[in-house]
């Protein structure tokens, strides 16, 4: 990688905070195309108009990525003097539609809370952090790093909100369910005290448990609940929070302020899954539905 690119990833992390996962999704970005075209603050326009030959074979929404990537970058590089001009008008800009999350039905997130308890009624230590980390996911939306990386003296003693730090470094308050308090609190009973960390859900070293490690849990639980497992991870979880509190009638700004998203175009994302459930409902419910397939 060239001290360019380096020293444009040390500005994401200094000026704009950007977090570990996001600074390595650039790295690899901006590495995969230097390894195509060179050093980037100095590759002519006409090179950097191949790279849309060599993604050719990508997803679009994997060439959108890495051509947002590298037009930070030469934003970046003009500003501080590498480049006179900015080539990112010769990236390709394919249209990507998002797709729309998966969802967990509210009889799939009781299965799954229904087996989690049955297991913590166990009082294996095991099983009581399996019901906390579930109810938090579930009860608060948490982002999965933010969940394992959460510092034991983030739990509250009487607060409802428990504060929790986001992408960017950006801190929010979001709510805990009275679920979720008993789900801790029993966690914290038998929570090991050795060997000493100052994270709520420590690992075996020292450290927090890691994002790997609770998409194994949950999937591993899921199986158990009689659930498909590939349906089930830690951010089906947040999005189903998500939707149900929409479904519910909240708000969307209010819903943007609890997911810690900086666009509320991230959050309409939801309002487009509520719709296609109305849609499916009508498709498949109405009485002319019925009538057209018995025909």
């Amino acid at each position: 990688m060239s001290a360019a690119t380096q020293a444009f990833l040390d500005m994401l992390a200094a000026e704009r905070g950007a977090a570990a996962n996001t600074l390595a999704a650039y790295r690899r970005d901006l590495a995969g195309a230097e390894e195509l075209v060179g050093d980037l603050a100095k590759a002519p326009r006409a090179r950097i108009a191949k790279l849309a030959g060599e993604w050719s074979a990508l997803a679009p929404s994997t060439v959108a990525r890495k051509a947002s990537a590298l037009r930070q970058f030469f934003g970046f590089a003009v500003d501080e003097g590498w480049r006179s001009d900015d080539p990112s008008g010769a990236l390709p800009n394919p249209r990507t539609r998002r797709p729309l999350p998966k969802v967990l039905s509210h009889g799939e997130v009781e299965a799954l809370l229904e087996r989690a308890e049955l297991e913590a009624g166990s009082g294996k230590p095991a099983r009581v952090r399996q019901l906390a980390l579930i109810e938090m996911l579930y009860g608060s939306g948490l982002r999965a790093t933010e969940l394992v990386s959460l510092p034991l003296s983030s739990v509250p003693r009487d607060a409802p909100l428990i504060t929790v730090m986001g992408k960017g470094g950006q801190a929010r308050m979001v709510p805990l369910s009275d679920r979720a308090r008993e789900a801790l609190q029993a966690w914290l009973k038998v929570r090991p005290r050795e060997p000493a960390s100052r994270f709520l859900f420590p690992s075996r070293n020292g450290k927090h448990l890691s994002r790997v490690r609770l998409y194994q849990l949950l999937k591993e639980l899921a199986v158990r609940a009689g659930l498909d497992p590939d349906g089930i991870s830690p951010h089906v979880l947040r999005h189903a929070f998500a939707t149900h509190l929409l479904e519910g009638g909240a708000d969307l700004r209010v819903l943007q302020t609890l997911l810690g998203h900086a666009d509320i175009a991230t959050t309409q994302i939801y309002t487009h899954v509520d719709e296609a459930r109305l849609v499916s409902l009508v498709n498949t419910r109405h009485p002319l539905a019925q009538r057209r397939a018995s025909d």
